[in-house]
């Protein structure tokens, strides 16, 4: 690609550059030079959190051309959900001080994870069927198209893992009724262990494409300068907009009547990740839905581990002990976190995901979306750890090496 000429230069920088103008409004509500009303404020910050991830995730792609390994897809998951953390974190701060906020801290988190596994597997999963349909791969309604299925590498394998050591933690949050700061720790601990192993994975020169290609073609210090910043500045803007998009959503869930948890739960969580929904459905229209697939179930390790963990440190610097205390529905929250997340593993066992397993997944999301009541939820978490149980059994043989893929690097480690 050619890296001269005013056409390129306006290529380059005109997408940064129209993120940057889309989050002006919330930057000027953020600094207080803007007035308006919660429900237009939440939505202008809320595009700003959204435009500061489509820069973050433009240069995180484009950074793969400078990072080792499997290290890449881990640190491109962990750019892409920044803003989740940063939302997740200032609830769980402002906790520390306010109780009431508690519960958003929880909601955010379970949200996340279960709109990352419930929804965008299956959206993956469904685009990539499409794009072979579209190109005369196969027809719908043959034997070949009933056999669909994304076929995962060996290392996906270790990302299995992982997540099973993270929901062997994770129950202990609904048994307890808490979150206990060590437990954090342990997540946090499990997170970096995670982007270790991940660089010493082998590698796969990335192939990028259009506004992060155009990144990646600077010579090698002028893209690593690029990066560096539209990362601090993208950065800033989502720091800037986190605490009040916070506190304006909430004021307008009151405002419109609307639940504020459910408000909290779902809608912060698809705004701070639609840069990342959109990477991988590219990926998988592109006719690579494994990668696309691979980069969300590394985020879903990032959500599960590293996200999950920080809040109880960030419950603890905010001022609270070193109990994050859990309501019956927040603990309810995170069983049926975890069981979706085991049925998830399950379902990936033999590094394969079909159309009737992405269904499935879908369909028990969208029940407990649409019917938000404590007892269908609970139901709906048994039929997750039964289904879990069912593939556990039927794919056994897979369980020792999906627990001992963590702690073993690959032949020709980087």
């Amino acid at each position: 690609m050619r890296t001269s000429g005013s056409g390129y230069w306006l290529k380059l920088v005109g997408p940064f550059l129209a993120c940057f103008l889309l989050a002006l409004p919330g930057l000027l509500i953020a600094a207080g030079s803007l007035h308006a009303p919660a429900e237009f404020a939440a939505l202008a910050l809320g595009v700003s959190i959204v435009a500061a991830a489509f820069m973050l995730g433009w240069i995180g792609e484009a950074a793969e051309l400078d990072l080792a390994g499997g290290l890449s897809v881990g640190l491109l998951a962990v750019v892409t959900i920044l803003p989740e953390y940063v939302v997740s974190v200032y609830f769980a701060y402002a906790a520390g001080t306010d109780p009431s906020m508690v519960q958003y801290a929880s909601a955010n988190v379970t949200g996340a994870n279960r709109l990352l596994l419930g929804f965008g597997w299956p959206a993956i999963a469904v685009i990539g069927y499409l794009a072979l349909k579209a190109k005369s791969k196969f027809k719908a309604g043959t034997e070949e198209s009933k056999k669909f299925g994304i076929e995962l590498d060996d290392e996906s394998r270790t990302d299995l893992g992982f997540l099973l050591l993270a929901s062997t933690l994770a129950i202990f949050i609904p048994l307890t009724g808490s979150l206990h700061l060590l437990l954090g720790i342990g997540l946090v601990l499990l997170f970096f262990f995670y982007l270790w192993r991940q660089s010493h994975a082998e590698r796969e020169e990335p192939e990028l494409e259009g506004t992060a290609a155009r990144v990646g073609a600077l010579p090698k210090w002028g893209r690593r300068g690029f990066i560096l910043f539209f990362f601090i500045l993208a950065a800033a803007i989502i720091l800037a907009s986190a605490e009040p998009f916070a506190h304006n959503l909430i004021e307008a869930g009151s405002d419109l009547g609307i639940n504020q948890y459910l408000l909290v739960q779902w809608l912060a969580p698809l705004a701070s990740e639609a840069p990342e929904f959109t990477l991988a459905i590219l990926f998988s229209a592109r006719g690579k839905a494994n990668l696309g697939l691979a980069v969300l179930i590394s985020s879903k390790v990032n959500q599960w581990t590293a996200l999950a963990g920080s809040l109880p440190i960030a419950y603890v610097v905010g001022g609270g002990s070193a109990w994050l205390p859990m309501d019956g529905r927040q603990s309810e929250e995170f069983l049926l976190t975890t069981a979706q997340t085991l049925m998830g593993v399950g379902l990936l066992l033999g590094l394969r995901l079909g159309i009737r397993a992405s269904i499935a997944l879908f369909a028990l999301f969208a029940v407990a979306f649409v019917i938000p009541d404590p007892g269908i939820r609970m139901d709906i978490a048994w039929v997750y750890f039964a289904v879990a149980a069912f593939f556990f059994i039927r794919r056994r043989r897979y369980i020792r090496e999906t627990l001992q893929a963590p702690f073993k690097l690959p032949k020709n480690p980087v």
